[in-house]
């Protein structure tokens, strides 16, 4: 089956083979290097280091802790957390045999049931100890960091980790951990806090020693192909899985659970609705992509309310979508560097860019809803006139465009003062969403988003529908726009497509044509 809770098992799951990813890991590891790997939630760190942990054992003894283990009152001070953290290495040598001497374990065991006051320095003396006696170099792996991230006493442990690396970085016959690997959603890198309660937060984090983790945790599409063969290989659908796996690529770019939760809806629910060939299909695709749109998942919450906690960054990504500003990428900008460590925003030759097209859809959605308070009567006319939309089950353009320009006309009147092109967007978007929700998907081609032009692709019971948006600006720009769309039809392997003009010209004729262009049909609508 497909799996999106919890960490992924190659024996019980469909799922991307790490191995390449992890060989590269691996090379950080040879070299000694401490490092975070820090990735969003649900980006399959611990699956990741569940496999590295198999693949380096033969090598190394990796000694593997979850930080989820050590409660709040593990933090209460310096001897709750050596007492914590000593009794869940006891623990975990116990339950998932990781390589504790015996001396070791004793004196682990000890410390956790010491009833003095402790200190991170008796901890890290058995650490030492247990270093200097191992026949294989230790490797030092660590999940789930968040909990600790900010916490006084966990930059202590680090300070200690960081000082035993110097140490070892002078003197070669110093014996400390070989490789730590600190696993989460934080950046402990460049973390930020405040040493004591009166100061300003500030950059002070021990883990400035840490090697950069540039490795691409991404699925890949030969990698989701892989997959899907294994898939096919036990249920025979008869799906084209280079196709489909492409599909699921251009959707997620790679999102580790975005990836899984398509197949796993297709699997479960949407092949028990059609058959198996259709449901592996773009038709199942665009399904699921609707589904998980709809869900109130955990992944979704995060996102929107880390992008509530950062405004600036919220106003420049839905100007982003909706104007198709560009914003340069600047990893000094806190904003834009945490909503990379989020995983909502990623680095595309130095434009900010959404992570992906499934996000994108569910920003729009975010936006639009909250233009809906106050434009209720655009997005009621809409709702209102669905069936005048949706004549036999398919989406009647036309239709809707007209619709779009005598509701416009109802409510704002002519257009003749002139208004930036992003509130045609979102007019049109906002006309639009109700009568496709539920039934259709909508999206922003990348591409063609800029402050000239906006291609709007909608999927709408297996049609397509390409709808350019622009403002007018003469007959020459118009006559480009034409060719350009023509193209753009080309590539999506449609006859017709549709162009809504918003044209400030007082002698415009407003309205509905059709147009050859080659052999392509263009509805052109002014307003």
């Amino acid at each position: 089956m497909f799996n999106t809770t919890a960490v992924c098992v190659p024996a019980k799951h469909y799922m991307v083979d790490p191995t390449e990813r992890v060989k590269e890991i691996k090379k950080l590891v040879d070299a000694g290097k401490y490092f975070t790997v820090n990735r969003a939630r649900q980006y399959g760190k611990t699956t990741t280091l569940i496999a590295l942990d198999n693949y380096l054992s033969s090598q190394y003894d990796v000694i593997s802790l979850d930080f989820q283990d050590l409660t709040d009152g593990v933090y209460r001070n310096e001897s709750t957390f050596v007492k914590g953290l000593a009794q869940v290495l006891c623990d975990t040598r116990d339950s998932m045999d990781i390589p504790v001497p015996d001396e070791e374990y004793n004196s682990l065991l000890a410390l956790s049931e010491e009833k003095s006051s402790l200190f991170i320095n008796d901890i890290f003396r058995i650490f030492d100890r247990w270093c200097r006696k191992s026949i294989k170099p230790l490797v030092l792996i660590i999940d789930e960091i968040d909990p600790a991230a900010n916490n006084k006493i966990f930059l202590d442990f680090l300070g200690k980790l960081r000082s035993g690396y110097m140490k070892r970085e002078i003197n070669p016959r110093y014996r400390t951990f070989h490789s730590v690997i600190l696993a989460g959603v934080t950046d402990i890198k460049h973390m930020k806090s405040r040493i004591r309660p009166d100061e300003e937060e500030k950059e002070n984090s021990p883990w400035n020693i840490s090697a950069d983790f540039n490795i691409d945790m991404s699925l890949s599409e030969t990698g989701i192909k892989e997959m899907l063969d294994e898939y096919e290989s036990d249920h025979h659908a008869g799906m084209d899985t280079d196709y489909v796996a492409g599909l699921i690529r251009e959707l997620t770019n790679g999102y580790p659970f975005l990836v899984s939760r398509i197949c796993q809806l297709i699997d479960e629910q949407i092949c028990q609705k059609m058959n198996l060939h259709d449901a592996w299909s773009k038709s199942g695709i665009n399904e699921a992509v609707k589904m998980i749109l709809s869900e109130k998942n955990t992944l979704f919450q995060t996102l929107t309310k880390n992008l509530n906690n950062y405004p600036e960054l919220k106003a420049a990504i839905r100007s982003i979508l909706m104007e198709g500003t560009k914003l340069t990428y600047n990893a000094q900008t806190d904003s834009i560097s945490q909503m990379q460590t989020y995983g909502l925003i990623r680095n595309d030759n130095n434009t900010v860019r959404v992570a992906n097209r499934i996000f994108e859809i569910l920003l729009y959605n975010l936006f639009l809803s909250e233009e809906e308070l106050k434009s209720n009567v655009f997005y009621n006319t809409s709702t209102l006139n669905k069936n005048k939309f949706i004549q036999n089950g398919r989406l009647n353009m036309i239709a809707v465009l007209n619709g779009f320009i005598e509701t416009y006309n109802q409510v704002f009147g002519p257009l003749k003062d002139r208004f930036g092109e992003k509130d045609g967007r979102e007019l049109f978007l906002l006309y639009l969403k109700p009568i496709i929700n539920g039934t259709g998907n909508y999206y922003i081609e990348a591409q063609t988003r800029d402050q000239t032009r906006t291609d709007v692709i909608v999927d709408f019971q297996g049609e397509q529908f390409v709808i350019e948006l622009k403002i007018w600006r003469g007959p020459r720009y118009n006559a480009n726009g034409e060719k350009q769309i023509s193209e753009y039809l080309n590539y999506f392997g449609l006859s017709t497509g549709y162009m809504l003009s918003f044209n400030f010209n007082l002698k415009k004729e407003q309205g509905i044509k059709e147009i050859q262009i080659g052999n392509k049909i263009l509805v052109e609508a002014t307003l």
